[in-house]
Formats: C-alpha cells, structure tokens, sequence
C-alpha cells in the first residue's frame, strides 16, 4: 500500500485571548500612554506599578531586603519638641515619626526642609516599599495594601527626600505611608506637597508636620485593610512653619477623597490641628511665641504657586 502524502499546507496556528483579557491589556496600554504623556516618568511608572499589583495583582517589582541603613548624619527634625506620644519615635536624617502599632502608622511625621534641599534633585524615586526593620513590633507589609484599594501615601513625600540617596530611600519605609484614597494621593495630596515645597523655595526655611487623623481606638465601624488590619483614616493634616521673620504658620486639614476645590479652602489654624489630632506641635517654643502663631489663619502672607 502506498503511503499517504504528507500535506505540505502548515496549520495556522491561532491562539484566542478572552474578551475579559483582551479588555484588560487595552486598558493597561491606554494607562501608561496617558501617564507617561503627562507626568514625570517616575511618578508615571509608580501609579503604573501600583495599579496593576493593587488590581491584577501581578509582581511589578522585586521586594528588597529589609536592611536598616546607618545614620551618620545629625538630625534637627526634633529640636523644637516631638509631636506627641507614640508606641516607636524614630529619628533619621531626612524625618522623624511617632508609630502607633494599633493603627499601623505613624501618627506624625516632622521634618525640616530649607531651600537647598527643595532645589536639589541628587537622585530619582526608586519605588523601594518595604517594611521597616526598625518598628519593634513590626511596620504594617506589602500584603497589607496589595489589592486594598488604597494606594500606599508617603507622609513625607518622596520628592521631598530627592536631595540624597539616603533620605529617598528611606522615605520609601512603610512606616511613612497610610491608606490613601487613589484620587487624594494622586490628586489634591500631591498638589499640596507641591505646594509646600514651594514654600521651602519662597520662605527658604520651613518645618514640616504631616500625618492621618486617626481615632483615639479602633471600634468595629473603623475601616482597616490587609492582615495588619492598618487604619484607613478618614483625613489628613499638614502643618507648616515658616521659621523666616516676620515667622508665620499655616495648617491643612483634607478628607481622604479626591477633590477639585482649591487648597485655600483647607486652611485652618495650627490650633484646630492639634485639637482634631491631640497633638503638640514645636512644644519647645516661648509659649507666648507659640500660641501667637498657632491661633492666626495667614493665608494672604503665604505665596500660592
């Protein structure tokens, strides 16, 4: 019997991805053309890394070893009082907290920051999240913000830290981050960090005290996320103190949620800060110094950019 011809036709090969799949890569395409067209290539790669490990949950980004860094440098973060009671104080070079482990959070963030450093950019973000080695009883983890919906929101921002390898690295500790609605981290929290440094460049030396409102306790209403179950506040502060005669503060108070009102319209005194917080802030000045500057609203002495 003769054998059979072997067809010389190739099949075509022909692989069919899911609507569901097709859909999803489309989106991913239009969101790092749309980001990458209009913000710094850094940030542009943040939001996409964060959105697609929060909502696919696909690894974008290897997880580091968490190493403490030595510090050398002599910090002036806490020379006019700590903020208020914490479970951890920890002081570096670029900013000092105060940790609460029930919320898994700092309560505060302080730090000083000059026109030099506003105006130096000795490094790019480099995306490092990690637990950090020096909370005793451990940082709120990865885990806890993968898939939460909240995007993982610097205290003291990263750009803020841009001066030195160091202090951007270490502003990368989950330590100083917080569950922040999407829309507020990358919308009116980020015009007001900007604003802020415009402040170090115009007013060349400012401190800087940043942190969430948190509840005094945990109830069974209180949002958490993630095994840690890290404290979802329901806003957050910011105060600022222009150290340059004639001296002037300025305190914010923002709901965790996007908005498109102008930052003006979230300016409150420094005392109504400590009141919604109960903390203390620049404890170590003349006391009739501090409460002239914590009781005035100055928006007009600032320079809004």
């Amino acid at each position: 019997m003769a054998k059979r011809k072997k067809s010389s036709r190739k099949r075509k090969s022909t692989i069919k991805l899911p609507l569901s799949v097709i859909i999803t890569l489309i989106i991913i395409v239009a969101i790092i053309a749309g980001v990458w067209g209009y913000m710094h290539p850094a940030e542009a790669k943040y939001y996409v890394q964060t959105w697609t490990e929060q909502y696919l949950g696909w690894p974008t980004r290897p997880q580091q070893p968490a190493q403490p860094i030595p510090s050398t440098a002599t910090s002036d973060n806490l020379a006019f009082g700590v903020p208020g009671k914490a479970d951890t104080i920890i002081d570096r070079e670029g900013y000092a907290l105060g940790y609460s482990e029930e919320h898994e959070q700092a309560r505060w963030v302080i730090y000083r920051m000059t026109y030099e450093e506003a105006t130096t950019k000795a490094t790019a973000r480099n995306d490092n999240f990690r637990e950090d080695p020096e909370i005793p009883s451990g940082s709120a983890t990865l885990a806890d913000y993968r898939r939460s919906g909240y995007d993982r929101g610097h205290l003291a921002p990263a750009a803020d830290m841009a001066y030195s390898v160091k202090t951007m690295d270490e502003s990368f500790y989950l330590s100083n981050m917080s569950p922040q609605a999407g829309p507020f981290n990358q919308g009116i929290w980020r015009e007001l960090e900007a604003l802020v440094r415009s402040f170090a460049i115009t007013e060349r030396d400012i401190y800087i005290v940043t942190g969430p409102i948190l509840p005094k306790t945990k109830t069974p209403e209180t949002i958490t996320i993630g095994p840690s179950e890290v404290t979802v506040p329901e806003a957050y502060y910011k105060v600022v103190w222009d150290r340059t005669e004639p001296m002037k503060m300025i305190g914010f108070i923002l709901p965790n949620k996007g908005s498109s009102e102008p930052l003006q319209s979230f300016v409150v005194s420094v005392d109504e800060v400590e009141q919604k917080t109960g903390l203390d802030f620049f404890s170590m000045l003349p006391k009739e110094q501090q409460e002239a500057l914590e009781s005035n609203i100055t928006i007009d002495a600032w320079k809004w950019q």
